[in-house]
């Protein structure tokens, strides 16, 4: 097979280091981690520029700058390519928060009891020590899952998870909006490929068990319904304001920090504190915005 060498391309929607680099060639291979994040990264931006039938193999040999035939070689089929894409929005997904920024002391919570699946700079989908697994058909990469690695989560101030929460909703607004526009791509071929709703499903697991962990360790009395509530009311939020007909305009983090003080009084049991942050006019106040 002979190489191409394909002429360097803007970085794509998702900031994707690999559309603007030099191009892989046989002397100077990149590694398999590098060279699965940039076909990772040209996937996720092939769904946001072009949707599901803009990706194809030689379209993110061609957006990631890489020699014809490289992404065959790390992903054989379409449903590895759609695992490939679903494993790198997890890992940029799981940085809209740094490590420092997320609640409580002991560090990042990862599951209902209390404890994280795995350190928070590690990438979704790996072992324990970082190592990464494999897809189902080989290909090199993390894929979801593995045995959890025991970290305590101590209280936590329902304030700081507002703080956290309205912290990552408004990046996500601002920030990363390509990424809901493909997170939105693979959740809709999800429901079209029942071997991609599996992997889809255990991927985003990695976020669910957190938001459940924190949400108990606030004082929930039923952490699993509230933190349903919350991923609704977030995800309700975001496809108004990045696909839906609130999309022109976004709400200020105060008022985002408003609606989750709202909600979490709501849950949480005995606590009326009144919401902290509000602005000085309210989401509705202004046509064309999207309510918090």
């Amino acid at each position: 097979m002979t190489s191409a060498t394909p002429s360097a391309a803007p970085p794509g929607p998702n900031g994707s280091p690999g559309a603007s680099g030099t191009p892989a060639s046989p002397a100077s291979p990149a590694s398999p981690a590098s060279r699965a994040d940039r076909i990772g990264d040209a996937a996720l931006d092939l769904l946001v520029e072009r949707g599901m039938r803009g990706l194809t193999h030689r379209a993110v040999d061609e957006r990631a700058g890489l020699p014809q035939g490289s992404t065959s070689n790390h992903a054989r089929t379409r449903q590895a390519l759609l695992e490939t894409a679903v494993r790198r929005q997890v890992q940029l997904e799981s940085r809209v928060l740094t490590p420092d920024e997320l609640p409580g002391a002991a560090g990042p919570p990862g599951a209902a009891d209390g404890t994280q699946s795995r350190p928070r700079d590690a990438a979704p989908g790996t072992t324990p020590d970082g190592a990464p697994a494999t897809t189902p058909d080989g290909a090199p990469g993390t894929a979801p899952g593995g045995p959890p690695e025991r970290v305590p989560h101590g209280p936590l101030d329902a304030d700081t998870l507002a703080d956290a929460l309205s912290l990552a909703l408004h990046r996500y607004l601002t920030d990363h909006r390509a990424l809901l526009v493909s997170r939105y791509e693979l959740a809709l071929e999800a429901t079209r490929r029942p071997e991609l709703r599996a992997f889809f499903d255990a991927a985003g697991s990695v976020f669910h068990g957190p938001l459940v962990a924190m949400t108990a360790a606030a004082g929930s009395p039923e952490p699993e319904r509230h933190a349903l509530s919350l991923i609704a009311w977030c995800e309700g939020l975001m496809f108004s304001c990045a696909a839906g007909s609130f999309h022109a305009a976004v709400p200020s983090r105060a008022e985002l920090r408003t609606g989750f003080d709202e909600l979490l009084r709501g849950m949480l049991a005995g606590d009326t504190r009144p919401g902290r942050g509000e602005s000085t006019g309210a989401a509705g106040d202004r046509g064309g915005r999207c309510r918090a």
